[in-house]
């Protein structure tokens, strides 16, 4: 779910990496393509005033406020909820029922959070007769005045009638959840074609107290139940179990969901729209998939593996999923990725299929976004970070289930690629921010939501397993879960049950790693002299505002083309030399033989080091840095001999790779491998090779490659007949435009953007009403590519002609919901302004008028 980083930095990112890629973000971009690995780049630096004699790192955030968990006055014991829904005004009409008890000392008041309500009535129940209550309400907090303090031993239940107005509240949310109003109606009239209706909620952070009161903390712990009066056609999804259905007079059904044990507010989910429910099981559990009609086919390809992950992960941490059900529903512009409501996880659409895009292997992503809400279901509902400060408790764990799934499922090489991603998608961040894991001080909530809860906390997980080993590792989460569960907790509770397992005080693990900023930075360099290597650790890293870093790690001398000596060694100095024995001079010493580490590494190695470990690789990741290091040296015979191995590699991803770093072959290009680059494009059975074979064919100065790509623009796969299309837009060929145009009736979202693409730059009056005609069927998250290449065809078309397009952009550039959908429209717009200066105070106005503080930032540098 939720990933990057929020603010104006992560929105240019964003920007910068949708433009790029021109593909659909899985989970709010938490699963961007493969950066280049970061090795020893320093973060730039600021001055500070002479005196202070000291320069400050760019990326060391400003001062913060002390954010400390909820104090608890009183607790929300159990939530009953009785709502129907105003479609036309967007409104839900609800009465709940709380049940409250004072935490410890009597109160005699009861702060409830409730954002922007018209409260209609607030009375205290009882056993005959219920008694009005005064109260105090400014739309964000509602005061009730119980008239006498209530002890702890005595709870009480307060019935309060209200109307929420989620579309009535100020806009606000982050890149990572890019809206916080908490509920959403979608298409509600149904004017909008190719539209489901829905309705459905979004919780986290503190959003569930806009559709029902409630002490909106993640400390907090209640049962529920929810009554949902809907139209008949239409299914409903909660919490928990669905208890009973009951049709009304009216044509309207009443379904009533309850939630037996105890979780977070935030975790409270309602969806309401038409599905097909694909049904399934699990140890006599219900596991149920809630898809778009059209979808039901695939369903089961989609979330199939749901019941052997829950086989998985129970076994794996001794504790059998808590929970009455699991349900996963789809849903449509969803403003995050995914959200693991307790029982009931909420997707965006870009999970669902049609059987061709399912053909490729890159759907793979939406099984890992799977498996990290299912790991959610232990890891923050079962047991619940207790702050948002203590978000990674939450996190980590669910960003290192997707590893743990890889690990399990698919083999050392699919895992391996994880923890390279992973580890790049944290140092990306580190260039502009360094924080520590668990911070008591940040601006917004939301500040948690980003690449350091996610992708480094669970790289400081996996070096917590390695560290401790596989039995003590999950030992300790089961002892964690087992002591904690049905709790929030802070992460001395995690400490203290790997301490309790292992019986070793890891104090100084905890400390470096979650309660400190940064990361190490390590120059490896050695030495052989007398029958021993000196090995060299230097850390580089700014010491002044980061740890010196206590390293165990392993390093292999290589003295021969047999089995290496390993050796562990502990760094615990800035600067430590160590003495390994050996034999003969090595031909490799790999510091890090396991890849376990989260750090840049600056390690010394030469040309012929490289090569031999590419070819006595102990896993994907000691490959893949070797083509990495190699990239700009592919013309030298023994590099470019290399490459042409790697076509033949085992995992795909190697093989994609060693493709990539072809583009940038400069030397004699032999007929073979001509000829390998060709059969990969063709036949390599997975489809993300064949899209990066087909890219780099084009690269290649000798052969004619047009009956290739022509082949390919009807390829079974979505991605390989984009990247023919995105090969053919930069030199098309006399056939090109009548082979994309065969195919542009595509239900494919992403395919239908390459083929926006293609069309701006090679079509013209003809292929305008196509754009206006498909708009529909464009997935939201590609519409802000989707609206740039429209401005880019629109400046091929008489002015006169234009006027359609102009008013279809205006009205999104203003009132889309999702911020990169408003951007990508202004920005289409923004391209006609050579040819159309009126457009000036159109843009002008649009930019006055935007409430969006993101989007008011990225207008103010243009």
């Amino acid at each position: 779910m939720k990933y990057l980083v929020p603010g104006l930095t992560s929105l240019l990112l964003f920007v910068h990496l949708v433009a790029v890629a021109q593909v659909r973000p899985s989970a709010a971009g938490k699963y961007p393509a493969k950066v280049p690995v970061h090795k020893k780049a320093a973060a730039p630096a600021i001055p500070v005033p002479a005196s202070a004699g000291i320069v400050v790192p760019s990326w060391l955030p400003s001062d913060a406020p002390v954010q400390p968990a909820a104090t608890i006055l009183t607790d929300v014991l159990d939530t009953k909820l009785d709502v129907r829904f105003d479609y036309k005004k967007q409104y839900l009409l609800g009465t709940a029922i709380l049940t409250l008890r004072s935490h410890f000392y009597p109160q005699s008041e009861v702060v409830l959070d409730a954002k922007g309500f018209d409260i209609q009535k607030v009375e205290l129940v009882g056993d005959k007769k219920n008694k009005g209550l005064n109260y105090n309400y400014n739309r964000r907090k509602l005061v009730i005045a119980l008239g006498q303090p209530y002890p702890r031993a005595t709870s009480y239940q307060v019935r309060i009638v209200y109307v929420a107005k989620p579309n009535e509240l100020p806009q606000g949310g982050s890149t990572a959840i890019t809206s916080d109003k908490g509920l959403y109606f979608i298409n509600p009239l149904g004017l909008e074609k190719n539209k489901p209706r829905q309705i459905w909620t979004q919780g986290e952070t503190e959003s569930s107290s806009c559709w029902f009161p409630t002490i909106d903390k993640p400390n907090q712990r209640m049962t529920q139940e929810i009554s949902m009066t809907v139209e008949k056609q239409f299914k409903t999804l909660s919490n928990g179990l669905l208890t009973s259905s009951h049709a009304n007079s009216d044509g309207t059904r009443t379904d009533t969901w309850k939630q037996s044990q105890p979780h977070a507010p935030y975790l409270a989910t309602m969806v309401v729209g038409d599905y097909a429910v694909v049904s399934d099981s699990w140890h006599g559990k219900p596991v149920d998939y809630y898809v778009e009609p059209q979808y039901a086919g695939t369903a089961r390809a989609v979330f199939g593996h749901t019941p052997e992950m829950l086989d998985f992960f129970s076994k794996k941490l001794g504790v059998e999923y808590p929970w009455e059900k699991y349900s996963q529903i789809v849903v449509r512009d969803y403003v995050s990725g995914a959200m693991e409501n307790t029982s009931a996880s909420t997707f965006g659409s870009f999970v669902q299929a049609t059987r061709r895009e399912l053909r490729d292997a890159n759907f793979q992503t939406s099984e890992f976004v799977i498996a990290h809400e299912l790991f959610h279901q232990w890891f923050g509902d079962y047991v619940t970070c207790e702050s948002w400060a203590n978000l990674p408790l939450n996190e980590s764990f669910a960003d290192y289930s997707e590893f743990l799934w890889a690990e399990h499922k698919y083999g050392a090489d699919e895992a391996g690629l994880v923890q390279e991603i992973k580890i790049n998608n944290y140092l990306e961040e580190a260039n502009s921010k360094r924080e520590p894991l668990i911070r008591y001080r940040y601006v917004n909530r939301e500040d948690m939501l980003d690449r350091h809860s996610y992708d480094k906390g669970g790289r400081v997980l996996h070096m917590l397993r390695k560290y401790v080993g596989d039995d003590a590792f999950f030992a300790s989460l089961n002892r964690y879960l087992t002591q904690n569960k049905l709790s929030a907790v802070e992460i001395s509770k995690l400490r203290t049950a790997f301490e309790e397992t292992t019986g070793e005080d890891l104090m100084w693990f905890f400390n470096q790693w979650f309660m400190q900023r940064g990361h190490p930075e390590l120059r490896i360099t050695h030495t052989y002299t007398n029958g021993q290597v000196s090995l060299r650790v230097q850390q580089t890293q700014d010491t002044l505002f980061q740890p010196v870093y206590r390293l165990p790690v392993t390093v292999a001398v290589w003295t021969g083309s047999n089995q290496p000596t390993e050796h562990r060694i502990t760094v615990t100095k800035a600067d430590q030399t160590f003495q390994l024995p050996a034999n003969q001079k090595p031909v490799l010493v790999k510091f890090d033989n396991e890849s376990q580490l989260l750090a840049q590494l600056d390690e010394s190695r030469t040309t012929d080091e490289l090569i031999f470990q590419y070819y006595h690789a102990r896993d994907y990741q000691q490959k893949s840095e070797v083509l990495d290091l190699l990239q700009n040296k592919t013309a030298e015979l023994a590099v470019s001999s290399l490459l042409r191995n790697a076509l033949n590699d085992k995992f795909w991803n190697v093989r994609r790779l060693a493709l990539d770093h072809l583009r940038r072959y400069r030397g004699p290009e032999p007929e073979g491998m001509r000829k390998d680059i060709q059969r990969l494009a063709t036949t390599d059975p997975n489809s993300r090779v064949r899209a990066q074979a087909i890219k780099t064919l084009a690269t290649l100065h000798e052969g004619n490659f047009g009956p290739i790509y022509g082949a390919a623009v009807g390829d079974s796969s979505v991605l390989v007949a984009a990247a023919a299309i995105e090969v053919l837009a930069k030199n098309p060929e006399t056939t090109t435009l009548k082979q994309v145009a065969a195919i542009d009736n595509t239900t494919s979202s992403s395919l239908l953007v390459s083929i926006a693409s293609y069309y701006s730059l090679n079509g013209g009056l003809d292929q305008y009403p196509w754009f206006l005609r498909r708009l529909p069927d464009v997935a939201e998250a590609d519409l802000y590519a989707y609206f740039q290449s429209f401005g880019t065809l629109m400046t091929h078309i008489p002015p006169v002609e234009r006027d359609k397009g102009l008013k279809m952009l205006e009205e999104y550039a203003r009132t889309a919901p999702r911020y990169e959908v408003r951007l990508g429209a202004y920005r289409g717009l923004a391209l006609l302004l050579p040819t159309m200066p009126t457009l000036k105070a159109v843009l002008q106005n649009i930019r006055d008028k935007e409430t969006d503080d993101r989007l008011k930032a990225f207008y103010n540098l243009m």
